[in-house]
C-alpha cells in the first residue's frame, strides 16, 4: 500500500508544478502533463515499469471525455453548424489521412500501416486550440467558429477510427502475441463473445448498442429523477460513474471500444435536463484521468529512439505541419474564409493532436502497428503540439499585424452625403441609435473603421463608410462643422477619450453622446466634456434587475418606482464621486475616499428603497400610478 501511496504522491506531484508553469508559459495543460512526464520518466527514472499498469487504468479519463462530448452534440446544434461541421470538417479529416496515407505507401509501407498512420495524423489539438482560442478571444473570429467546426468533427471522427482501427490489425503481429501470450494473460480479459460465430457476434452487437439507446433514452431518465430527489450530491455523482463504468463494462464484453457506448450514451442523454448536472459531476474525474494519462505518454517516451532518429523525428514533424497546412488553406479558401480569418484557421490547426497519443495506443493494444514504429511516432505528435504557440505567435505579430497594415493603408471611403448626426462607430451599440434615428426620419452618416462591417451593412441597406472618425480630415469631411450630435460608439477606450476631446475643442457647439464602458471610462468622457454619457451595460442590467424584481411577484408599477429611484439617488451623487475620482492621480483614483463615497451610496439607495410609495409623492412614484378607470373614455 505504501509504495501505491508514494507513486501517486509522485505523479500528482509532477502535475502539480510542471501544468501551471506550462500555462504560463503558453504551451497549455496538455503540454504541462507530458512535460511532467518526461521528467519523473526518461530523464529522472523516478517512475518506471508500473507506468503501462497506470496507462491502462488512466484511459478510463478518454471514456469519460467522449460521454462528455457525446453531451455536448445537441441535435439542433449540430443540425446548425451541418455546413461547416461536415464539409468542412469532414474533408480536412479525409484530405489529410489520404495525403498522409499516399505519402507512406510511397514510402513501403503496408497500407493498413499507412492507413493507420493517416487517420492519427488527421486530428488536431482540441485542447491547446480551444484554450487558446478562449485566452486571446479569438473564439468569435470567423476563422475560429470555422476551427471549433473542424475540431468538434475531429471529436466525433474519433468514434468511427475506433471501432475501424482493429480491423487494419497486422497479422504477423496478431500471430506473434498470440504465440508470445501466456495464458495467465488470457483469462485477465473477459469476452462474451470470443467464440460465436460471426452471425452470432454481429446479433450481440447490435444488441449491445441497440441496449445502450434505449436505456439511455427511456431508464436514465426516470433513475436520475429518483437519484436527485434524494437531494445526496455524492448518490448522484455515484450514479453517473455506476452510468458511465457499467457502458464501458457492457462494450468491453462483447468486444467493443468501450469509448464507443459511452459516447452514444451521451449523444442519448444530451437533451436531458439533467446534462449540466452530468458535465459538472464528471468533469473533474475526466481531467484529472486525462492528465495522470499524458503524464504516461510523457513518462513512457523512448528518448533513445528519438536520438537515434532525431533528425527523422523532426522531419516528419516539419512535414506534417506543412501537410496539413496546405490541406488548411485550400478548404479555407474553398469555404470563402479572407484575410487573417484564413491564416487563423491554417495555422491552429496544423498540429497533430491529443487524441493522437490515444490512438497510438489503442493501435498498440490491436496489433495495427509495431511497437517501435508507435514509439517513433508518439514524438511527432508531441513536438507538432509543442510548435503551436509559436504558430499563434506567428498569427499575433506577423499576420494579424499585416493585415491592420492593409487597412490603414487603404484609403477611405468618399463621403458623398451630409446629416445632422454623425455616428463614429456602428457595432452592436452604434447600430440600433442608428436605426431608431433613421426610422424617425433623421438623416445620419455613418463611420467605422472596419471594412467586413462596411460591407456587411450594405447588404442589409444600411449606408455606411469606411474611415477612422479620429482622423481630423476624415470627420471633416463627414460635415462636422454642420453637425448638431455626434454620436461615439467607437470600440476603442482611447480613441474615443480623443475623439471627445478633438471635436470639444474644435467644434464646442457639437453635441456629443458618447458610449462608455464602465464607470472609470464614464469618467474619463466626462473629464473630456462630452454632453451625455451611456455606459453600455447599465440600462440593460438595470432592466435585467427589474426583470428578477417581477419574476419575485414584486408589482410592475412598484418595480418601475424603484428603478426610477435608483437612477435618481445615483444621479444625486454620480458628482461628488466624479469629483473626487478627478482630484485623485493615477492608480489611486478609486483609492480610500472613493470607496467611502461608493458606500455611502450603496446605503442611501438601500434606505430609498425602503421608504414608502406614497410618503413623498415624488414624481418618479407618481409617474407610474396606474390611470383611473375609464380613462380612455374621458379624453374623448
Amino acid at each position: 500500500m505504501t509504495s501505491y501511496f508514494i507513486q501517486a504522491f509522485i505523479y500528482l506531484c509532477a502535475a502539480v508544478i510542471a501544468v501551471p508553469i506550462a500555462k504560463r508559459l503558453g504551451l497549455g495543460s496538455v503540454l504541462g502533463y507530458l512535460i511532467a512526464g518526461v521528467i519523473i520518466g526518461p530523464i529522472t527514472g523516478i517512475v518506471g515499469s508500473e507506468t503501462a499498469t497506470i496507462q491502462h487504468f488512466a484511459e478510463f479519463g478518454v471514456v469519460m471525455m467522449l460521454f462528455l462530448v457525446g453531451l455536448e452534440l445537441e441535435p439542433r446544434m449540430l443540425w446548425g453548424m451541418r455546413h461547416r461541421l461536415i464539409g468542412l470538417g469532414g474533408l480536412q479529416v479525409g484530405i489529410t489521412t489520404l495525403l498522409v496515407f499516399g505519402a507512406n505507401v510511397g514510402f513501403g509501407l503496408d497500407w493498413r500501416i499507412a492507413l493507420t498512420i493517416g487517420l492519427i495524423f488527421s486530428l488536431s489539438s482540441t485542447a491547446i486550440v480551444l484554450q487558446t482560442f478562449n485566452e486571446k478571444g479569438l473564439t468569435k473570429r470567423d476563422g475560429g467558429r470555422a476551427a471549433f467546426s473542424v475540431l468538434l468533427f475531429q471529436d466525433i471522427a474519433v468514434i468511427p477510427m475506433l471501432a475501424l482501427i482493429p480491423l487494419l490489425a497486422l497479422p504477423d503481429l496478431v500471430t506473434s502475441i498470440e504465440t508470445v501470450a501466456t495464458s495467465a494473460e488470457h483469462h485477465e480479459e473477459i469476452n462474451l463473445v470470443a467464440h460465436l460465430p460471426n452471425w452470432a457476434y454481429g446479433l450481440v452487437i447490435v444488441l449491445a448498442i441497440t441496449a445502450v439507446i434505449i436505456g439511455g433514452r427511456y431508464l436514465c431518465h426516470p433513475l436520475f429523477r429518483i437519484v436527485a430527489k434524494t437531494g445526496l450530491r455524492e448518490i448522484f455523482t455515484a450514479t453517473t460513474l455506476m452510468l458511465v463504468i457499467g457502458i464501458a463494462a457492457l462494450m468491453s464484453l462483447v468486444g467493443l471500444s468501450p469509448a464507443l457506448g459511452t459516447f452514444l450514451a451521451g449523444v442519448v442523454l444530451a437533451n436531458s435536463e439533467f446534462r449540466h448536472e452530468l458535465e459538472s459531476d464528471l468533469e473533474p474525474f475526466k481531467g484529472l484521468l486525462l492528465g495522470l494519462f499524458f503524464i504516461t505518454v510523457g513518462a513512457g517516451i523512448d528518448f533513445s529512439i528519438i536520438w537515434k532518429n532525431l533528425s527523422l523525428v523532426l522531419s516528419l514533424t516539419l512535414g506534417l505541419m506543412v501537410a496539413k497546412s496546405v490541406v488548411l488553406f485550400a478548404l479555407g479558401s474553398l469555404f470563402k474564409l479572407k484575410g487573417a480569418d484564413r491564416w487563423l484557421f491554417t495555422l491552429s490547426l496544423a498540429q497533430a493532436g491529443e487524441f493522437g497519443f490515444v490512438l497510438l495506443s489503442f493501435t498498440i493494444q490491436h496489433h495495427a502497428l509495431p511497437m517501435d514504429l508507435a514509439q517513433l511516432l508518439s514524438p511527432v505528435v508531441a513536438f507538432s503540439m509543442f510548435l503551436t504557440p509559436a504558430l499563434f505567435i506567428l498569427f499575433d505579430q506577423v499576420i494579424v499585424r499585416r493585415y491592420e497594415k492593409q487597412k490603414i493603408d487603404r484609403e477611405a471611403d468618399a463621403i458623398d452625403e451630409e446629416g445632422p448626426v454623425i455616428i463614429a462607430g456602428i457595432g452592436r451599440f452604434g447600430q440600433i441609435v442608428n436605426r431608431l434615428l433613421v426610422a424617425n426620419g433623421v438623416k445620419t452618416v455613418v463611420l467605422d473603421h472596419s471594412v467586413s462591417m462596411v460591407d456587411t451593412l450594405k447588404k442589409i441597406n444600411i449606408k455606411s463608410f469606411y474611415g477612422d472618425a479620429t482622423r481630423p480630415d476624415l470627420i471633416h469631411t463627414a460635415g462636422i462643422e454642420q453637425a448638431k450630435l455626434l454620436v461615439v460608439a467607437i470600440d476603442d477606450r482611447h480613441r474615443t477619450n480623443d475623439l471627445v476631446k478633438y471635436v470639444k475643442q474644435t467644434h464646442p457647439g457639437v453635441k456629443i453622446l458618447a458610449r462608455a464602458y464602465d464607470r472609470a471610462h464614464a469618467y474619463e468622457l466626462q473629464n473630456a466634456k462630452a454632453d451625455s454619457i451611456i455606459v453600455e451595460t447599465y440600462y440593460s442590467a438595470l432592466e435585467a434587475g427589474a426583470e428578477a424584481l417581477r419574476q419575485l411577484q414584486f408589482h410592475p408599477f412598484k418595480v418601475e418606482q424603484l428603478k426610477r429611484v435608483f437612477v435618481a439617488t445615483e444621479k444625486e451623487r454620480h458628482d461628488t464621486l466624479f469629483n473626487t475620482w478627478r482630484e485623485a492621480e493615477g492608480e489611486n483614483r478609486f483609492g480610500s475616499n472613493y470607496v467611502q463615497l461608493f458606500l455611502e451610496l450603496e446605503k442611501a439607495l438601500a434606505e430609498a428603497m425602503k421608504k414608502d410609495r406614497d410618503a413623498g409623492h415624488s414624481r418618479s412614484e407618481r409617474g407610474w400610478t396606474p390611470p383611473p378607470k375609464q380613462y380612455q373614455g374621458e379624453l374623448d
